[in-house]
Formats: structure tokens, C-alpha cells, sequence
């Protein structure tokens, strides 16, 4: 069904994430996995496979991309539509209309499917996806997690014989990523052909047939399934692949072995924490709203700088909500954040703090990465900008242009430009969504730094692997208030606090 024939392409304006002399063939009926390190190339196949290349990106090509023995370059992108639909990573960037219903049918209507035909499609979709709360509503006000469902039902509506998704588990929790899981087992029990572009591994490993790694836009290894998870510990991180099962995420793992756990570091961006006073925040039964829908009250628990608080909770939870009040971009209902027993209105809030955006697009703005990582911030130390973009390794993109950097890359650019603003208090939503292996090892090593730099940190992140390297407190939101307020510790990492990540 699928074919690269020594396919490249390298992307106009010399990006990096191109693909060099690709041999890759998928059967009908398989699940086969894309996966290695951010920008190794995975999006570029998929953008092959669904025509965007050539009929979208410009750029070099070469060899041939084959979908159901037809060369994608010579068919109209309706007909590959057809035979060929696409899950993204952002699911924004495949939307066409405002509300869920309207979504759902937009590919049966091109295609032109008779009304009967769509209504009749549409209860179907409903009841096999398990739609029923999301339909008739405004997709601005779905959360991350609701708004995949959508854009994945949109093109399961359509039945085509191929289904192409790009990093589908990226902002989801892990209840949806278990129904994520359950959609992709359907359409294999359908017969479908799945390609899947994945750094999150685990929910896959019942499902995928095959596995390519590649790395610097060629293939380093191909494995059955088998073959693949019987990888050693030390093979996949060599790899820059996430765990496998994630029971045996160790509460505590720095990733030593991949050369980030550089706690202690004093020099450049990082303060020496003994020479800076100790922070305490409190928030006082706090309640916050949404479009004027109530999203949690009473909440109240205190964080203590030196502290990486994991904010944790299903999607829609109200984690999101919560980060924006502590960075004083949303007003709180009721109740009060206070710094040392200074309550804070939400202007002083937002002077103290700075937030990492989960959809980073939002906030970067200058015409080149090292610019970037000085927007905004007064007399920035040019040799603070060059040492977060050597932490975050991105110093070869320095006068790349943002939008140039793949998906990983532009997160972790973010991240870098939070280390050069020198606010106190640091809000992170969702910064390792989207990341390798590695990726999200250098920002549990920057967040261990600036924890060492009695900075107070608060990450919201649906990520048990990155809150098992770094985090020493979890909040956890749900049912509209605080169901989890403790510190993690190896006792009760594995058993509690593990399943209260996951559920």
C-alpha cells in the first residue's frame, strides 16, 4: 500500500529534517512505526506519503512515493485524500470549522457523500469512537485530548484504506491515550494500513508490526516487533527512544547514561542557589472559570522554591487553567496567591513568572532562534542566549527562522528562552510533548538545574517518565478540585502515585 523508493527530498532553505535515500514498504493491513530523535525525518515521510510533498513543501526531490502502486506526485490531492487520511500532531492545523459536528463530516462532503450516506456514517463514527459528549460542540472549548478525538474521527469517517498519524499521543493524557490505543486496534481489526510517527512507545507495543528508526533522515535499523522490544535499556536510549512499559520507569532515573544530569552547574545562565533567599507560594481556596464555566474551587496547597511540582490530571482537568493563574494571565474567581505571605495581584504575578506554552506557535515571534531567546527580555546576555541554546542543543539553528525548526526543536527553543528570561517563578505546560528520548532528558536536566537555583517550578504534564526524572511534588486536578496534594519518593512512586498519574 506504501512505498518510498529511494526517496529524498531536502527541504527548500536547508532545513534538516529531510530524507536521504529512503527504502521503506508497508503491506496491506500493517502498523508500522516511525520513531527516533526529533527532526531524524519521521514528519518529512509521512508529508510523502499524503502528498504534501511535493504538492505543498517546496524542495529537492527524488526517487518515488507510491500509495497503492500510484505515484502520490501525479495524483490530484482529492484522490489521495481518499485513499490516504492524516492525523497531525496540532490537530488546529486540520481544522476547517467551529463546531464538532461540522468537523467530523468536512471529508465526507468533499468527497461528496450523499446526506443519507453522511447521517448514517455519522451515528456509526459516533457509537465505534465513543463521541457522544463531544458532538455539537464549539472546538475552541474542547481541551488538547478532545480536540485528537475530533480530527481522528474526521478521518476515520472517511474509511480510507490508509491512516497516516503524526505524533497523535503528543498532548493527550493517559486515558486517551488507552482510547487512542483502542481506535488504533480497530482500524487493524479493519484491515486498515497504519503509518505512525511516535516518540511515546509503550501503548504501541501490542499493536505495531514493524519499527524503523531512523536518524539524520536515514534509516539505522529496521525491527519486527519482537526484535524491537527485546532492545536493551542501553540500546533503545543509545537510539533516543522513550521506555517500552512503562512499570518499569525507575521514580528518581536522571539519565546519566545520555550525559544531561548536570545538577550543580553554577556558570552562565544558572544562579548559584545558596546565594539567592527561599521562596514560598501559597494558593488559598482558589476557584477559577473558563467561558464562564466553573473549572475547579477550593483548591489550596503551597510550593517551596528548590521544588519541581508536577501538575497533573486528565485532559479538560483544568491543569492549563491553573498555569495561567500562576503566571497572572487569568484571574482567579476566589481565593488568593500569595509569595511569602504577599498576596500578588495577577500584574505582579505575571512580572515574577514566565510560562512555556504547551502549543509553543503561540509565542515565538523573532526572525531567528537566537533572537528568540532574547524577545522580550531587557539587555539579555548574549552569552546567556548562546549557553540555553548549547543546553537545549540548538545553537547550530542560531540564524535558522523558528518556523523552520521541526515540532521538538521549536519546544525546546521555548524552553531555552524561559532559562534567559530570569523570572522566578517557571511554568511549564506540557514541555516535553512531542520530544525523543533525549529531548526530554536535557529538560529534566535544565529543570533540575534551575530547581538547584531555587527557582519555583511548576510543570503540567501528563509525561510519567519526565516527572519520574525530575519532579519531587505532584498536584494532581480533577473532578473540579485537588484530588492529589504529596511528595514523590521511591515508596511511593511505583504504587499510588503511579496510578494516579496514569488513571
Amino acid at each position: 500500500m506504501i512505498e518510498l523508493s529511494h526517496f529524498s527530498f531536502a527541504y527548500a532553505g536547508g532545513r534538516d529534517e529531510g530524507l536521504k535515500q529512503i527504502e521503506l514498504c508497508v503491506g496491506q493491513g500493517e502498523c508500522v512505526l516511525l520513531c527516533g530523535k526529533s527532526g531524524c525525518g519521521k514528519t518529512t515521510a509521512i508529508r510523502a506519503v499524503n502528498g504534501l510533498i511535493p504538492h505543498f513543501y517546496d524542495g529537492i526531490k527524488q526517487g518515488r512515493a507510491l500509495l497503492d502502486g500510484q505515484c502520490v506526485e501525479d495524483m490530484p490531492m482529492h484522490e489521495i485524500s481518499g485513499l490516504a487520511g492524516t492525523v497531525f500532531q496540532n490537530p488546529r492545523s486540520q481544522f476547517f470549522n467551529v463546531d464538532t459536528d461540522s468537523e467530523i463530516v468536512f471529508g465526507m462532503e468533499n468527497l461528496a457523500y450523499s446526506r443519507a450516506k453522511m447521517e448514517q456514517r455519522m451515528q456509526q463514527v459516533t457509537e465505534e469512537l465513543h463521541l457522544h459528549p463531544l458532538r455539537r460542540r464549539n472546538i475552541f472549548h474542547l481541551s488538547g485530548g478532545e480536540k485528537q478525538k475530533i480530527a481522528f474521527a474526521s478521518v476515520y469517517a472517511i474509511s480510507p484504506d490508509v491512516i497516516l498519524l503524526d505524533e497523535p499521543s503528543a498532548n493527550l493524557d493517559a486515558a486517551v491515550i488507552e482510547e487512542l490505543k483502542d481506535m488504533i486496534s480497530l482500524l487493524k481489526k479493519q484491515g486498515k494500513t497504519i503509518l505512525i510517527s511516535e516518540h511515546r512507545l509503550y501503548y504501541l507495543r501490542d499493536l505495531l508490526d514493524r519499527a524503523f528508526v531512523l536518524e539524520q533522515g536515514e534509516i539505522k535499523a529496521v525491527y519486527s516487533r519482537e526484535e524491537f522490544l527485546q532492545l536493551t535499556d542501553a540500546e533503545r536510549e543509545q537510539l533516543g527512544l522513550r521506555a517500552f512499559d512503562l512499570e518499569q520507569v525507575r521514580f528518581g532515573a536522571t539519565c546519566d547514561n545520555r550525559g544531561y544530569n548536570t545538577v550543580g552547574q553554577t556558570a552562565g545562565i544558572f544562579d548559584c542557589g545558596k546565594h539567592r533567599p527561599p521562596y514560598e507560594l501559597a494558593i488559598e481556596n482558589a476557584a477559577a472559570s473558563h467561558r464562564k464555566k466553573a473549572v475547579w474551587k477550593n483548591v489550596r496547597f503551597t510550593a517551596v522554591s528548590g521544588e519541581i511540582i508536577a501538575i497533573t490530571g486528565h485532559n479538560g482537568a483544568g491543569k492549563t487553567t491553573l498555569a495561567r493563574a500562576l503566571c497572572g494571565l487569568q484571574k482567579l474567581d476566589n481565593g488568593s496567591i500569595s509569595l511569602n505571605g504577599r498576596r500578588l495581584t495577577p500584574h505582579k504575578l505575571s512580572k515574577l513568572a514566565y510560562m512555556v506554552m504547551q502549543d509553543v506557535n503561540y509565542q515565538l515571534f523573532a526572525e531567528t532562534v537566537e533572537k528568540e531567546c532574547a524577545f522580550g527580555v531587557k539587555r539579555a546576555d548574549p552569552h546567556a542566549v548562546r549557553e540555553a541554546l548549547e543546553q537545549m542543543g540548538l545553537a547550530e539553528f542560531a540564524e535558522r527562522h523558528p518556523n523552520t525548526l521541526s515540532g521538538g526543536q521549536k519546544q525546546r527553543l521555548a524552553v531555552a528562552a524561559s532559562l534567559v528570561s530570569k523570572k522566578e517563578i517557571l511554568v511549564f505546560d506540557e514541555p516535553t510533548s512531542g520530544l525523543d528520548g533525549d529531548s526530554m532528558c536535557r529538560v529534566a536536566s535544565i529543570l533540575r538545574n534551575l530547581a538547584a537555583a531555587n527557582k519555583l517550578i511548576f510543570v503540567v504534564t501528563h509525561d510519567p517518565e519526565l516527572i519520574a526524572s525530575c519532579c519531587s511534588h505532584i498536584i494532581q486536578l480533577g473532578k473540579g478540585g485537588l484530588l492529589e496534594d504529596c511528595r514523590l519518593d521511591e515508596t511511593n512512586w511505583p504504587h499510588a502515585i503511579y496510578h494516579s498519574i496514569l488513571q
